[in-house]
């Protein structure tokens, strides 16, 4: 089988991630409570502008997702997205212990407002937070704007009892996070204030 063109595997993986998430009734896919739809029904559904989508194509998508956004049911008949839901479903995340430090990408029009509330998970069920700098870099620059990352105190989240869950591509989810764990990163990957200027 050829791979499909790179327009196309991003088309149906921008299509993909929108009624996996957010909104089935565009094709009215019954997505259950772990958020798990019929593979053979959006194949039969798929809108006309998105061309000859098959079962093969769709797993194109989920094996070669730079991001590993979504699992195909064991059976082989569902797809799912890992996470960034507004819909409601229940991923079955269990919780997990992260390292000392996270990171969140964003731009620094949104800091004042960060450092003031806190990050929250907004129209989505949960924070997401990166396990590298690189990743939270990559995130942040799809918006328009200077990029700024955040330091994630995970330690002290975790002693004043917040929970943190590992998506199953390796994407790190909690609730919210409280302005008091953050800390702007400098473009050196180094916390700013924590040694004081150099």
């Amino acid at each position: 089988m050829a791979s499909m063109a790179e327009r196309e595997f991003k088309n149906l993986s921008r299509f993909l991630a929108l009624i996996l998430r957010h909104e089935p009734q565009l094709i009215q896919l019954d997505v259950d409570k772990q958020g798990w739809g019929s593979i053979d029904y959006i194949v039969a559904h798929a809108p006309a502008n998105l061309g000859d989508v098959s079962r093969e194509k769709i797993e194109q998508v989920v094996a070669h997702n730079d991001k590993g956004r979504y699992a195909i049911s064991p059976d082989g008949q569902q797809i799912r997205a890992l996470q960034g839901h507004s819909i409601d479903v229940d991923l079955q995340l269990k919780a997990a212990t992260p390292p000392a430090r996270l990171f969140h990408g964003t731009i620094e029009g949104f800091i004042p407002a960060i450092m003031a509330q806190g990050l929250h998970p907004r129209s989505r069920q949960h924070v997401h937070l990166s396990a590298d700098v690189e990743t939270a870099q990559r995130v942040a620059q799809r918006r328009k704007g200077k990029t700024v990352l955040l330091n994630v105190d995970c330690n002290a989240m975790l002693a004043d009892g917040h929970a943190f869950y590992l998506s199953e591509n390796n994407v790190w989810l909690t609730d919210v996070v409280p302005p008091r764990y953050l800390q702007t990163v400098s473009l050196r990957n180094e916390p700013e204030g924590l040694d004081g200027p150099a």
